[in-house]
């Protein structure tokens, strides 16, 4: 079986993905694939998990507020299972897609401040999260991507601690801003000057330390940026951070090349890639089989990634 054989073997989430992004598919059949995340398969199963309440296991970012992580955050809020929809690619159109996002809309609240879900918080990384759930849903976020833009440090990234707190920014709170503003982007077609300015400033704070790495040092920063995982969450890796590059359209930048090479590294000799670094907590179901066993969703995200490299370089 070819590796692209074994990736259209998968879910619909990676079925359609793979077509548009590896296989040129003819874009009405890409459609008509991505029809199905909604009716089989992960997003399905996603959706059927909606409460009556409209949320996802009563909370924003916490199940009904609990905040006691021991054994890793819980994933099965409303914002962690919106945000996992997103990246399955669920069509933000279909009936019981957009019915399921009104209805969190119009009745969920973010733990600290009980601001409606679209709202935000005021720290960067629920905000960042609300930003790119309501962009893709085509709702208007200008507001909340102002205050985002507002956070921003003087190094040029975000954190989400406040600023008394920390005035550095930190990998996992920029990643994530910067995602946010490509989906705003893409709902509205333009940022406007300060959020473009806010969102090139962040790519090169991460491309200054080359997607890893102290500025100060050069040492990297946390091995587990090295070991990619899906899904991520709130937490960075250089999988993601490649990921956004090509999402964002950007061209490519020698500063990512070591990065590149250690991407195509970890290709095993079938042409995959393995589940690295799962993040603990609760999850709504297991998508894959494990760390270490060969992954659809990295190996996906990985050749996109080396295709965007590969014929824009």
């Amino acid at each position: 079986m070819s590796v692209a054989d074994w990736l259209m073997a998968g879910d619909p989430a990676i079925r359609w993905q793979t077509m548009r992004d590896l296989l040129d598919a003819d874009p009405i059949e890409v459609v008509d694939e991505r029809a199905r995340v909604a009716r089989e398969g992960w997003g399905a199963r996603l959706l059927a998990l909606q409460l009556e309440d409209g949320s996802w296991d009563h909370g924003a970012w916490y199940p009904a507020g609990r905040r006691d992580v021991h054994d890793g955050q819980p994933w099965t809020s409303t914002a962690h299972v919106l945000l996992l929809l997103t990246h399955l690619g669920v069509d933000p159109d279909a009936h019981p897609v957009r019915e399921a996002a009104r209805r969190a809309f119009a009745s969920v609240r973010w733990e600290d401040g009980d601001q409606t879900f679209l709202e935000g918080e005021s720290e960067a990384c629920s905000l960042s999260a609300a930003i790119a759930i309501g962009a893709y849903f085509g709702e208007d976020m200008a507001t909340p991507v102002k205050r985002l833009v507002a956070d921003r440090r003087a190094d040029g990234g975000w954190n989400c601690d406040p600023p008394w707190r920390s005035s550095k920014s930190s990998f996992h709170s920029t990643i994530g801003a910067l995602e946010s503003l490509v989906a705003h982007r893409r709902a509205t077609g333009a940022l406007t000057p300060e959020a473009g300015e806010a969102f090139l400033d962040g790519q090169e704070y991460l491309l200054d330390r080359r997607l890893m790495r102290r500025r100060s040092t050069g040492e990297v920063v946390d091995p587990a940026y090295q070991r990619f995982s899906f899904p991520t969450y709130w937490h960075y890796d250089v999988l993601r951070a490649l990921e956004h590059l090509r999402e964002s359209g950007a061209e490519p930048d020698e500063r990512a090349g070591e990065a590149i090479d250690m991407l195509r590294a970890r290709r095993s000799s079938v042409g995959t890639w393995p589940l690295e670094n799962t993040h603990r907590g609760k999850v709504p179901f297991v998508m894959e089989d494990g760390d270490g066993r060969p992954s659809r969703w990295n190996t996906l995200r990985a050749l996109r990634v080396l295709r965007w490299w590969e014929e824009r370089a």
